[in-house]
């Protein structure tokens, strides 16, 4: 079984859409879209991922079913009653004197990294972040619906791994994002999400590929083939969007924070 996982394009967060760039590397990679193979297609509900999406099902002729748990991975954290945290977010905004919700996976590196429950592919779940926000829930939702949509290909969720209840050479396609991307990855590989949220930077339309390995009868493992591929862009002299990655260096004032 094969599994591709595509960005939406260089994204218009304020109206949830494409910026010019994204549609023009949205184009880009649905004139790559033949070569893919994509099979099946399943899409995030937002704006950003159906658009993005729709060039690609437009050249094949293709529909995609939306599933609402594909969409930009939504856990907020509240820091407000624990001080330990606000060295985890220092940038996170307040109104009216209280510190506002936010995204839970942005933490500053200085400061997860020096907590290794979140590292640990099980201690992530009892950490700070999670006590103080929906983290486990989402994610479990999110992993939950992942793994029946497997099964509907033939691989039952067992334990670390996926029994093989029928042998599939099918491709399921995933227009989607960055972070709920990484949830993906992160159920597959066993490993804490917060390794990936910040060791990864997917750009706009990037294509992850992740293909069953069944060494053994009835057992099935995933690898990847590549992450965050970007050749459709590459081809055409286009240079990949910003977006998912922050400042190089520190003194790069122009550049996220």
């Amino acid at each position: 079984m094969r599994i591709l996982l595509i960005r939406h394009g260089d994204p218009d967060y304020e109206h949830d859409t494409l910026t010019e760039k994204g549609h023009k590397e949205a184009a880009l990679l649905a004139e790559t879209a033949e070569d893919l193979n994509v099979g099946d297609c399943y899409v995030s509900p937002l704006g950003r991922a159906q658009v993005t999406a729709s060039y690609t099902l437009k050249k094949l002729g293709l529909t995609a079913e939306t599933k609402d748990w594909l969409q930009e991975f939504p856990a907020q954290v509240d820091i407000n009653q624990e001080t330990e945290l606000q060295k985890a977010y220092p940038d996170c905004k307040k109104k009216n004197g209280y510190f506002q919700s936010r995204i839970l996976w942005d933490m500053v590196p200085g400061y997860w990294t020096e907590h290794p429950e979140y590292m640990d592919k099980n201690g992530w779940r009892t950490s700070l972040a999670a006590q103080y926000s929906d983290l486990v829930p989402v994610y479990d939702y999110v992993t939950e619906n992942f793994d029946k949509l497997l099964e509907q290909y033939g691989y039952v969720r067992d334990g670390v791994h996926y029994r093989v209840v029928k042998e599939s050479r099918e491709t399921i396609t995933l227009f989607c994002h960055f972070g709920v991307s990484c949830v993906i990855m992160s159920h597959l590989w066993n490993i804490s999400p917060f390794i990936l949220w910040h060791s990864l930077a997917l750009a706009p339309t990037s294509v992850t590929e992740i293909v069953t390995e069944e060494r053994e009868k009835g057992t099935a493992y995933f690898r990847g083939l590549r992450v965050g591929d970007l050749s459709h862009l590459y081809m055409v002299k286009e240079p990949p969007s910003f977006a998912a990655r922050f400042c190089e260096t520190y003194g790069s004032t122009e550049e996220r924070h």
